[in-house]
């Protein structure tokens, strides 16, 4: 993928058995989408036909030329995404996940101890995943008072990675 391309949503699969698909929304809500005629999937472009809100962080959604269960689900991993340039400008607060995915984490000593993996919200607020360099995993919320940006790294509050 093209770094000016912004993952929105990924396939998770078919929905029924006239085409639709269910997403995986990277986004706030299904209409976040709906302003996109097409995304890029994998080098494919897709153009949506249809998308309503399903359950909190999915939708629902048809792509013209999709017109069965079997095509759906030959979709099922896809990412869509779109160029930067095609969002909005970012409120206060907000990020685009891709701009933080591999960036180096250290401690307050300055010392490296991994990178982002990912960053996911299970309800609570945003949480950072990060590939620890001795090895292993560690999740820490992405708040003020435990993580910090400075210029291409995050720094983390120790006490976050025991």
């Amino acid at each position: 993928m093209a770094a000016d391309q912004i993952v929105l949503a990924a396939i998770a699969g078919a929905h029924g058995i006239r085409g639709e698909v269910r997403l995986k929304l990277f986004t706030d809500d299904a209409q976040s989408l709906a302003r996109h005629a097409r995304f890029d999937a994998g080098g494919r472009a897709l153009v949506l036909a249809a998308i309503r809100a399903d359950k909190p962080g999915t939708a629902i959604a048809r792509f013209e030329g999709v017109t069965d269960r079997n095509l759906a689900e030959a979709m099922r991993g896809l990412t869509l995404s779109v160029s930067r340039a095609a969002l909005p400008p970012l409120a206060e607060g907000e990020y685009y996940v891709a701009d933080y995915l591999g960036r180096t984490v250290v401690d307050e000593t300055g010392e490296v101890v991994g990178t982002v993996k990912s960053i996911d919200n299970f309800g609570a607020s945003d949480i950072i995943d990060i590939a620890l360099a001795r090895g292993g995993t560690v999740m820490v919320p992405f708040l003020a008072h435990v993580v910090r940006e400075e210029a291409d790294r995050l720094i983390v509050d120790k006490a976050w990675l025991q």
